[in-house]
């Protein structure tokens, strides 16, 4: 089933607009429980795997803070990371965005349209790709 907003894709710290990835030492992901393995469920979606192996193995959350995580564990260890992604998740309704700009899901936008419309949300410049 598809979302009915968006999602987190991850959360990437950088160092003066250059990405971080693979930081040593590499850390020790540990599996959510309970009410962060709900959160992280619900708005960090793994729709590439299985809902009952995604809750059991957690590879993208691993995936992603091994990747992305890892790169700031002097100031943020695994649960903070998670929670400040979902916070900062929170801080946006872009589906609310898009739809105050008459743009909807099943239609065509140009992707000026959908860039300032995101714009106006986040005050900075999207990071857009179209496939």
């Amino acid at each position: 089933i598809a979302p009915k907003n968006f999602t987190i894709h991850g959360l990437w710290p950088d160092k003066e607009g250059t990405v971080l990835q693979q930081c040593k030492p590499k850390p020790n992901y540990v599996n959510f429980k309970d009410k962060m393995l709900n959160d992280l469920d619900k708005n960090w979606i793994q729709l590439k795997f299985d809902e009952d192996y995604g809750r059991d193995k957690q590879p993208l959350w691993v995936y992603q803070y091994l990747k992305h995580g890892s790169c700031c564990q002097k100031m943020y260890n695994q649960n903070t990371y998670f929670s400040l992604a979902l916070r900062l998740k929170d801080r946006f309704d872009l589906l609310r965005t898009l739809e105050m700009h008459k743009i909807f899901p099943g239609s065509s936008y140009t992707f000026q349209e959908i860039f300032d419309a995101v714009k106006t949300a986040t005050q900075m410049d999207p990071d857009l790709k179209c496939t």
